[in-house]
């Protein structure tokens, strides 16, 4: 089950589970759109993946109590900025920038 953090990873900019800017690697690292784009280039500081737009959970139960109600998103805040010179190495090691899917 998605963690759905609560805010930017870098920028600490608030995600609400409806947010359709946030966007996570494959370990759930969550950062906003404007982080990926203009800070990270679409490489994950903490893993070196690629990056894609988080699901949105339905907010009603409308099957199963598969929604917010029932699965909340989380409310523990993971804040680390990214160190700038070491991301460019990161991106350097990985090839730089792994495609963005939308």
């Amino acid at each position: 089950m998605l963690e759905l953090r609560p805010s930017c990873e870098h920028c600490n900019t608030a995600l609400p589970p409806d947010s359709e800017q946030a966007m996570i690697c494959t370990f759930e690292c969550t950062f906003c759109s404007n982080c990926v784009e203009m800070v990270l280039h679409n490489v994950c500081p903490n893993c070196g993946g690629g990056f894609v737009p988080r699901p949105i959970r339905p907010r009603h139960n409308w099957k199963n109590g598969n929604d917010l109600s029932h699965h909340p998103a989380s409310d523990k805040v993971v804040h680390r900025p990214v160190d700038p010179e070491a991301h460019a190495r990161l991106r350097v090691a990985v090839g730089d920038t792994p495609p963005v899917r939308r």
